[in-house]
């Protein structure tokens, strides 16, 4: 049984599905792992033990019968502590939303359980969703599974500790700056960035309506497409047959490479190289109108976000973590004509960047340009955190700036990961690919 700690959701669902896994016990081996881990309480802000037990049992049923309901029936899964959970406490990692209970479940949770998955509990995040690190002295900050003085990467970073850590087959995250694909990364996960709109954000808290995305944190690409159809209720692409060979794929040179340290850089390169030799072309490319774009950042993120939680913050604010405060408040020097202007200015580089990628099947570049910063330092060296904060989401924010879907892999460097970028609403392409390049990559 401890083997199913580290199998991948589509083998434990064929393996439910084969009648050789009992949801039941699986349910039970990740409680028992979960209540026994000496870190439980900073990666899970709530377990639902009552829940995750009773959906089991009716997996257990159905599987009796013949009557599952999808690959996934059966599979114990995480959830961010941003989604409305019914009748359990959801509050986003901030004590501003202290007590807050749901009296219904989000729709993405809603149909992952409509598809069988069971609820294992809610991970703690960074605070309401506004950091790139996972540092959060209010609730609990996630370890990283690679270094116990770094970062976890966020704000998805319980998420994330939960699948590193053994504590659930996968977990089910948000992503408005990269939060899904940076924790991913760091913690050597597989993280997909979906397209702005795919998924509901109804009862999802948000941060920047216009950005947040919902999407998975898992130990495969495989389990990233069922994890996404489950959210749909919907039906998985098929992954077989993917290849490398004849894809092209386009290095972007335009900001993401800037400051790129030593392992990342050595890692993507690598990644390149691999792709290459299984086929793929690649190609260099320039987007100077992206440079542009990310200057837009500002007012784009923290005005909306500042514009959504001023009135919560201002009732509040010492009970925020300041370096949080400070970022949200810094949304408050933007007019709503610097906003208007920055999203007319934005939708012209979304058209310059289709323009340029349009030739490509994905655009590539390290997940992010660092390693996770140390810990103790984020929380001594305010400037540290700032500079570190912004750098680590640089390249993530391509994603979301150019309106995209997005991919994170593991490269075999430790907590170093490549992303894939493709248009808008093509996650079926993307999963294909990205299937085809995971094989590529140790």
């Amino acid at each position: 049984m401890q083997d199913w700690l580290t199998m991948r959701a589509g083998d434990l669902g064929r393996g439910i599905g084969r009648g050789e896994i009992d949801p039941v016990a699986l349910t039970r081996t990740y409680l028992e792992a979960i209540d026994a881990h000496p870190m439980t309480d900073r990666i899970y802000a709530r377990v639902t033990h009552d829940r995750a037990l009773a959906e089991a049992e009716a997996a257990q049923a159905r599987a009796k019968v013949g009557r599952r309901l999808s690959v996934l029936d059966g599979v114990p899964i995480s959830w961010k502590d941003l989604f409305d959970t019914a009748g359990v406490v959801t509050e986003a990692g901030s004590a501003l939303l202290k007590g807050r209970v749901p009296e219904a479940d989000a729709p993405a949770l809603r149909n992952a359980t409509a598809m069988g998955l069971v609820c294992l509990g809610k991970t703690h995040m960074s605070e309401l969703a506004f950091s790139g690190l996972g540092l959060n002295p209010i609730t609990a900050t996630s370890p990283n599974v690679n270094d116990p003085k770094g970062a976890p990467g966020g704000s998805s970073s319980g998420a994330a500790a939960s699948v590193a850590f053994n504590l659930a087959v996968a977990g089910i995250g948000s992503d408005t700056g990269g939060s899904v694909r940076i924790p991913s990364a760091w913690n050597d996960l597989v993280g997909l960035k979906t397209t702005s709109g795919r998924l509901t954000l109804e009862g999802v808290v948000p941060l920047c309506l216009k950005f947040d995305t919902v999407g998975p944190l898992a130990r495969s690409v495989e389990d990233a497409a069922l994890l996404l159809a489950a959210m749909e209720g919907g039906r998985a692409p098929d992954l077989t047959g993917a290849t490398l060979r004849g894809r092209r794929l386009a290095v972007l040179k335009t900001l993401v490479m800037d400051d790129l340290r030593e392992a990342p850089a050595r890692a993507f390169d690598e990644a390149v190289a691999r792709f290459r030799d299984a086929g793929a072309e690649i190609v260099e490319i320039e987007v100077p109108e992206l440079a542009e774009a990310h200057k837009l950042s500002p007012v784009l993120f923290t005005g909306e976000a500042y514009g959504l939680w001023r009135d919560v913050i201002e009732a509040n604010p010492d009970a925020m973590f300041g370096e949080i405060r400070d970022r949200f408040r810094s949304g408050q020097q933007f007019s709503a004509p610097d906003y208007v202007a920055a999203w007319q200015k934005l939708e012209a580089a979304r058209a310059a960047w289709t323009r340029a990628t349009a030739g490509y099947d994905a655009v590539i570049c390290p997940t992010a340009p660092i390693l996770p910063p140390d810990v103790d330092r984020l929380m001594s060296d305010s400037d540290y955190y700032v500079t570190e904060n912004l750098l680590t989401l640089r390249n993530t924010r391509v994603g979301n700036l150019m309106g995209l879907c997005a991919l994170s892999l593991p490269t075999g460097v430790p907590s170093c990961g490549v992303q894939l970028l493709a248009a808008p609403n093509t996650e079926e392409a993307l999963l294909r690919l990205g299937a085809a390049a995971e094989a590529a990559l140790p």
